[in-house]
């Protein structure tokens, strides 16, 4: 099949700048299908998170299952789960349907600093999902309580990255843009790492940056990219978008999603011997 069908399992973002609107939005101007499953509905702007109103685990499979017995999916990204319950029934129907190129964008907090994840759910988002990733896209923070590391630079991005694929994840994306000097993003697939450096943009508006990447990431396991060159597509992605972000309320404004499509020398993902 020509166009690639992407789903989201995630919560909405009233705001437009996150959650599946985030996705979607991703998917749609990266050529492909998007279809969602909800996860949870937020009250949500710039300022942050002013309600969060978690769908019943019945209603979240049944979601996944109308979209996958008709539709299917070429790949899939999970970000909020906010519940065990919710974790569980997911990754349950990740597995009826076998959904092998799985993105987990381990949400655990906004961008306002309101809880996405109820702290007992941590557990079970490593237990039972996490051992379904084909890669996993954590921060420093949310890889700091996945792991119990404490992340001061490089070498400690490299012991995340290292436990959360011995913790079950095929591969781990360990994002450093929490750290100080230019932002430098770390993936290992269990025997190789390879180093994503960029460049640090000074602005506020970078509401979505997390689900904005691991849509990107979950496009180019779709279109068949080697997990490297799929990372470079959604660097570059999130790098154009924030770049070309445009101040929208008064705290925290979304990135710009199609700033993609209006870059006279779009980058052209690398091919499998990425290196």
């Amino acid at each position: 099949m020509g166009l690639k069908r992407l789903l989201t399992i995630a919560g909405s973002d009233s705001g437009g700048g996150a959650g599946i609107q985030a996705d979607l939005k991703t998917f749609t101007v990266l050529g492909t299908y998007g279809m969602s499953a909800l996860t949870a509905v937020t009250a949500q702007n710039t300022l942050g998170v002013q309600g969060i109103f978690p769908l019943s685990p019945e209603a979240v499979a049944t979601q996944i299952d109308s979209v996958l017995t008709d539709i299917g999916a070429d790949a899939a990204k999970t970000g909020m789960l906010f519940s065990a319950e919710i974790i569980t029934v997911v990754a349950t129907k990740i597995k009826e349907h076998d959904l092998n190129r799985l993105v987990v964008d381990p949400v655990m907090i906004a961008k306002g600093g309101a809880p996405l994840l109820q702290k007992e759910a941590q557990q079970a988002l490593k237990r039972e999902l996490l051992p379904l990733a084909a890669v996993i896209t954590p921060n420093v923070p949310e890889a700091e309580v996945l792991t119990g590391i404490g992340i001061q630079g490089v070498e400690g991005m490299r012991d995340a990255a290292r436990c959360l694929v011995e913790l079950g994840a095929r591969a781990a994306v360990v994002k450093g843009g929490h750290l100080s000097g230019p932002p430098l993003d770390l993936l290992y697939d269990g025997s190789t790492f390879w180093e994503f450096p960029g460049e640090r943009y000074v602005t506020k508006n970078t509401h979505g940056t997390g689900c904005t990447f691991s849509a990107a990431l979950a496009v180019g396991l779709a279109q068949g990219l080697a997990l490297p060159a799929a990372v470079q597509q959604a660097k570059d992605f999130i790098a154009a978008a924030i770049r070309a972000a445009v101040p929208l309320g008064n705290g925290h404004g979304p990135t710009n999603h199609l700033a993609w499509l209006h870059q006279p020398d779009k980058p052209t993902p690398r091919d499998a011997n990425f290196g």
